[in-house]
């Protein structure tokens, strides 16, 4: 049985909006989804969020119990479930409006003692819960290792001077941090990715991974850059890819021993190319396998040994 992994972070209800039709409304939140793809990889997760005990609460509680993902306790405490609202205009592209309240005790969330904590987006810069987020990864890194994703949204997270601090500070306490193309260019505009890579690493993590949408992955491990290109697929869309490329990784280092309590730590800070590329190629299965079918979908384990 692999370490329990803890994944901080919202969980809330995307409604899209096309121009003409029907509006439809799905399960979402990149923390719950990085949930589900850990646990749809046979790794025992629970979610500490904050959602309500309305019609939409209920459906991600019940979409968790289905997928075996165990939510913290204290995660129905919202006076309503939050949501965000894609209005697509006639090119299928989408602007977004969030109705979202974050808040966390961290007294209540209880990392495994040699397990994995994981967080990001919106939940680990949005007040007053993003402080809450930063408590428990820093109590946790004395007996648990860490990962992170920005998966940044500027809709909420107003001017990136704002909130690079914040994020940054989330890197160094992190052993392991994962974003976008995207993410890096609104972060650092006109910087190499790269650059971006070896700043991260020198604020603290072991391994740091940037995705460019189907191209490649580039990863910095070491000191040494690593690219390694996307897999061949039909890509049917590309919703949840960045959160099942960032839970094939970790579900990855975790089955090498590279993550999950301050041993693995210190092994993924001596880990060479060879021991952690496995996990990098996992990764990039998962998106691979996601990309090919409509939603937030990633695959089980069953799936990605088939």
């Amino acid at each position: 049985m692999s370490p329990e992994v803890t994944v901080v972070g919202e969980a809330l209800i995307d409604i899209v909006i096309p121009v003409d039709g029907p509006s439809s409304e799905h399960v979402g939140g990149s923390p719950a989804n990085v949930a589900i793809g850990l646990a749809r990889l046979g790794h025992p997760t629970q979610l500490a969020t904050h959602i309500g005990t309305d019609a939409r609460g209920e459906r991600i509680a019940a979409l968790m119990a289905a997928e075996s993902v165990a939510l913290e306790a204290n995660s129905l405490t919202a006076t309503r479930t939050p949501t965000a609202a894609a209005h697509l205009d006639p090119a299928g592209v989408a602007s977004y409006q969030f109705d979202l309240d974050w808040q966390l005790d961290p007294a209540a969330v209880q990392v495994a003692v040699g397990g994995h904590v994981h967080t990001g987006s919106i939940a680990a810069t949005l007040s007053p819960g993003g402080a809450a987020v930063a408590e428990i990864v820093a109590a946790a890194r004395a007996h648990a290792t860490v990962s992170y994703d920005p998966n940044a949204r500027p809709t909420l997270m107003g001017e990136p001077s704002a909130v690079l601090p914040t994020i940054e500070h989330l890197i160094s306490l992190s052993d392991v941090v994962k974003a976008s193309e995207e993410d890096a260019a609104w972060l650092y505009p006109g910087r190499p990715v790269a650059e971006v890579l070896q700043h991260w690493a020198e604020l603290g993590p072991a391994l740091c991974a940037i995705t460019q949408g189907g191209s490649e992955a580039v990863l910095l491990l070491a000191g040494e850059l690593h690219r390694l290109p996307t897999l061949p697929t039909t890509v049917a869309d590309t919703v949840g890819a960045g959160d099942s490329f960032m839970a094939g990784l970790i579900s990855g280092l975790l089955d090498a021993g590279l993550l999950g309590g301050t041993d693995a730590r210190s092994r993924l800070y001596t880990a060479s190319w060879d021991d952690v590329l496995p996990a990098v190629e996992r990764a990039l299965a998962c998106a691979a396998i996601t990309v090919s079918r409509v939603g937030a979908n990633p695959p089980t384990r069953a799936e990605l040994a088939r």
